[in-house]
């Protein structure tokens, strides 16, 4: 009997399930059979359409080996910092860390209840959160549990319709991690120079590309090679029809180009110095600050792993040379545009290699045939193509 009942109730709630379904057009009314203050994971469907929820976290739902510690780009190091995006834009004085109402709407707790004492900042937009912690440091090899409640708001004053929380666990050997390299008005670019773009096609270019303050004459590639994005110039010399004047815009985004050059460079207290004696090939690396004084070369495959909030931040003194054949992989979840290369030299991609992250150049970054991109070339001189593939992700 008792087995009974619970096959009886398991299809009543079945059925309930589907007629939700199909009274309400959408899985995210059937969600909503949630129960009011029971916690989900972010990302899960909760709640009527005009319900704020959090759909994405950094670090993710039960993420382990996580940094105690994040360097930022002024090298302020801090305590890991959580974020949470939400799915529309919020009222910030609802997200904060102290009280709202009669609830915290947003805390960082140990797994023995602790809170962590910190400070919630919200991005221009009020979609994400970033709670950064008042102490230097997270304990390492400790669970924690990101909570948002339902205190938060969005901007017309409609509340979560249920509290979102998630689990990660901080790494047993105590690591500062890095905050990204900001980008700025670059971000949008696949290709952005200070000098032009030399082409030998067909290259297949997806994402923006430009050059600023050298004339539109001095870019070579034609529309045709542009699969995705808009070709920018600073005047009315370019290719036709798919080039558009905006010096304003390529201004501002060279100069964040410079600015993200400066501040890659700038960063201290680096995991690893003068690694493999500035040879990377064959090597796995993890998430971290690396400098070499020297020049690098990748001889070999070369392996970047780590999770998807992870970031790598290669400072290189000489020149960056990739050899034939040659490829960057990413592996974990890792993402190239946490992935940032600054080098002071001639940047090189050999025939057919395959490069992975944001170059942040000072030179010339030279892409021979064949090579192929995912990411950012983003060059203080030119960059020369020779049918090659470049990607911004």
């Amino acid at each position: 009997m008792t087995r009974f009942r619970g096959s009886y109730k398991l299809l009543m709630f079945i059925a309930l399930v589907l007629a939700a379904l199909l009274a309400g057009g959408g899985i995210g009314r059937v969600i909503a059979a949630v129960a009011p203050g029971v916690s989900v994971a972010p990302g899960t469907l909760v709640g009527a359409d005009t319900e704020p929820t959090v759909i994405s976290s950094s670090p993710g739902d039960r993420a382990a080996n996580v940094p105690i510690s994040t360097n930022t780009g002024d090298n302020v190091v801090t305590g890991a910092a959580v974020t949470a995006t939400f799915s529309q834009p919020m009222d910030p004085k609802t997200v904060s860390s102290s009280w709202a109402g009669i609830l915290h709407t947003f805390t960082v707790t140990e797994a023995n209840g602790n809170d962590i004492p910190g400070i919630v900042v919200m991005n221009d937009a009020n979609t994400v959160a970033t709670f950064t912690p008042t102490s230097s440091a997270l304990n390492p090899n400790t669970s924690y549990t990101a909570t948002v409640t339902m205190a938060a708001k969005n901007a017309a004053g409609v509340a979560m319709g249920n509290p979102i929380a998630w689990t990660f666990t901080t790494g047993a050997i105590e690591f500062t991690g890095q905050a990204p390299v900001f980008l700025g008005a670059a971000t949008r670019f696949a290709i952005l120079t200070k000098t032009g773009i030399t082409d030998v096609p067909p290259s297949a270019i997806n994402g923006d590309a430009g050059a600023s303050p050298i004339t539109g004459a001095a870019i070579h590639l034609t529309c045709a090679e542009m699969a995705t994005g808009i070709i920018y110039s600073v005047n009315a010399a370019g290719p036709l029809p798919c080039r558009e004047t905006h010096p304003t815009l390529l201004t501002t985004a060279v100069g964040d180009m410079e600015a993200a050059y400066t501040e890659a460079a700038g960063r201290t207290l680096p995991n690893h110095i003068n690694l493999g004696a500035g040879e990377i090939g064959g090597l796995t690396l993890a998430p971290g600050l690396y400098k070499w004084t020297t020049g690098v070369l990748i001889s070999t495959d070369v392996t970047i792993a780590g999770s998807a909030d992870a970031v790598w931040i290669f400072q290189i003194a000489g020149t960056l040379t990739q050899a034939h054949a040659t490829r960057v992989i990413l592996k974990g979840g890792a993402r190239p545009e946490h992935i940032f290369w600054q080098v002071s030299g001639d940047v090189a991609i050999r025939t057919t290699a395959h490069f992975e992250g944001v170059m942040l150049a000072k030179k010339i970054i030279a892409m021979k045939t064949g090579a192929s991109a995912n990411g950012r070339l983003l060059a203080q001189t030119a960059v020369t193509l020779e049918q090659n593939a470049v990607s911004k992700p």
